[in-house]
């Protein structure tokens, strides 16, 4: 529930305002939180005996005591120095405020767990629609899910920095499912699109790195319009993310909806993609082309087949461009100047990244 450092906060600043000491116990009657020292402890059995009776209230050895309950048990007890009639009226308003502090940080875990359910498909349909409106969560609205991961960040607060950036909290949703990953639930306005989603992505990215924080992989799912969908839409992100970090590692942020080929790549059998390796390149592996080449050919795609263009790029004359073809047309037959050839080379690129990734995190695991 509430920490007692955000209890100690409280009672604090409500010192600052009153002049007034306070202190929060426990339903042990033990002190969590106080403004002076030991003027709570030494009563411990009357606070007890306090706590365990019916009254709500009750002034004894110079202090008003006053009962916080959750629901209809005794959570904690704020006493205030004084036996004075203001005591008593700024006592009450301290339990309030506690009261309400409770209450708060009550519902936002409960949030905060119902997000998690979602998320990962524990809730049954008619759970979903109960408990969303218990919490007065929405369903019929425009939702995204954006994940942020950063593995060598443990000490920073990526959490509170979201929280900061999207401080409403009955629109966007901020959790995690495990250590190394923060999701926020983004509420998405009618009229925009997964294109305005990408560019909170990229503010998201810059406001994190500006804090310091390396390492950041951020993906985006699609745009769903109930709150049933929105687990699809964190798997959609999670399936980005792992393609992103296979295929396009130097952007950092990937999109479901902007995967194309390598989400097909991503769900394929390692078998299958050994056995295309073995075909296509005839017993070879792409780690066994030189890097000129392999720059050559990722330079002579990226210029969709264009000769010149790439020979411009790469600084060399067309000649020797077409040389370096005709040499890779005799080591695997295919002629990259044909559009299919060219396809084919394509995925034969992309199915190696992804064996290597996913040889690369089992060995990983096996020794982590």
């Amino acid at each position: 529930m509430v920490s007692n450092q955000i209890l100690q906060n409280t009672i604090d600043g409500l010192k600052s305002i009153t002049r007034r000491d306070f202190s929060i116990l426990d339903d042990d009657a033990r002190v969590v939180a106080t403004t002076i020292e030991g003027t709570i402890g030494e009563y411990r059995l009357e606070v007890e005996d306090f706590i365990n009776s019916h009254a709500d209230s009750q002034e004894m050895q110079g202090n008003h005591y006053f009962k916080i309950f959750d629901e209809y048990t005794v959570e904690y007890v704020i006493a205030i120095k004084g036996e004075d009639e203001e005591a008593y009226k700024l006592g009450k308003l301290a339990a309030f405020q506690i009261k309400n502090l409770l209450v708060a940080y009550k519902e936002r875990f409960d949030k905060d767990n119902f997000i998690k359910n979602l998320l990962l498909d524990n809730l049954l349909l008619v759970d979903i629609y109960n408990r969303a409106k218990k919490l007065h969560i929405e369903n019929a609205v425009r939702r995204v899910v954006i994940l942020v991961e950063s593995y060598h960040n443990r000490e920073s607060n990526i959490p509170e920095i979201l929280r900061n950036m999207f401080p409403d909290k009955t629109k966007d949703f901020i959790t995690a499912v495990d250590e190394k990953s923060v999701i926020l639930v983004k509420e998405v306005e009618e009229g925009k699109d997964i294109e305005h989603i990408s560019n909170t992505a990229r503010i998201i990215f810059d406001t994190l790195s500006a804090e310091e924080i390396s390492n950041i992989y951020i993906s985006v799912g699609t745009i769903v319009d109930d709150l049933k969908d929105v687990s699809r839409s964190y798997k959609e992100a999670s399936m980005a993310l792992e393609v992103g970090k296979i295929f396009n590692s130097e952007n950092h942020i990937s999109t479901y909806a902007e995967l194309g080929i390598g989400r097909l790549i991503y769900q394929l059998p390692l078998q299958l993609c050994q056995m295309f390796i073995q075909e296509v390149l005839q017993g070879k592996t792409i780690d066994e082309f030189d890097e000129e080449t392999l720059n050559t050919v990722n330079k002579f795609f990226e210029n969709s087949l264009n000769v010149s263009e790439t020979s411009r790029q790469l600084y060399i004359h067309r000649n020797t461009l077409v040389y370096r073809l005709d040499k890779l047309q005799k080591q695997t037959g295919l002629d990259l100047r044909r559009f299919d050839h060219a396809i084919t080379f394509k995925i034969t690129i992309m199915v190696s990244q992804y064996m290597a990734y996913m040889e690369q995190n089992t060995f990983s695991q096996q020794y982590n």
